[in-house]
């Protein structure tokens, strides 16, 4: 229903947007640099999910809202600033011997727990609902036909694109989890590593305005 040439740029816009640095990035390199690969894609598959959100709120126009009421953007955006802010609390405050999540002095963080925070993560984010009330009114055209399944196809799309990139980058991360896990000063540095990871997306989302 989409013309070849038309899905060939949202795809493109979509590796742009997935190369970009953002809160959802940010958040699976440092979960897999401090808790391995095992653990990233956990987290990686709570942040699609998010997306999922978005994209299915997009599909059945639900995200016109986060437009039509500028204060629930704001509202959307301190939550997920403040929860960023929590996390970096509880990464950071001392918890006995080792990192927060060193390899044998630690129990690792279970992977429902692993699933919700890629998950609330990426739904706090409210930059991804405007991504996609942005890009799909340029990329449907009721001539074509069902309005929503174009959306759908375009929602499809996107996650893919993401999903792939950000397990690219889980992969690269898990490498580098393995050279770290061997130097005994990165179990003390894990904690402030992760902590200062929300810290820092919990600042850029709490500054951040809407275009």
């Amino acid at each position: 229903m989409i013309p070849l040439d038309s899905l060939a740029l949202f795809a493109l816009a979509c590796v742009l947007l997935a190369l970009t640095p953002g809160p959802n990035l940010m958040y699976l390199i440092s979960r897999t640099l401090c808790q391995g690969r095992a653990a990233g894609v956990v987290s990686l598959a709570g942040t699609t999910t998010g997306f999922l959100f978005y994209a299915l709120a997009a599909a059945f126009g639900l995200t016109a809202i986060f437009v039509a009421i500028p204060v629930l953007y704001d509202v959307v955006r301190w939550a997920g600033a403040g929860y960023l802010l929590w996390l970096a609390w509880d990464a950071m405050r001392p918890r006995g011997n080792g990192g927060l999540f060193a390899r044998r002095d630690l129990p690792s963080a279970k992977p429902g727990v692993l699933f919700r925070t890629g998950m609330l993560t990426s739904i706090l984010n409210p930059k991804v609902a405007l991504f996609y009330l942005a890009l799909f009114p340029q990329f449907v055209d009721p001539s074509r036909g069902s309005v929503l399944a174009q959306s759908l196809m375009l929602a499809t799309v996107q996650i893919v694109i993401d999903g792939f990139c950000d397990m690219l980058f889980v992969l690269a991360a898990s490498q580098a989890a393995t050279w770290l896990a061997e130097r005994p000063s990165w179990l003390a540095a894990q904690r402030w590593v992760l902590g200062g990871v929300f810290a820092g997306i919990a600042v850029k989302l709490a500054l951040d305005t809407r275009k």
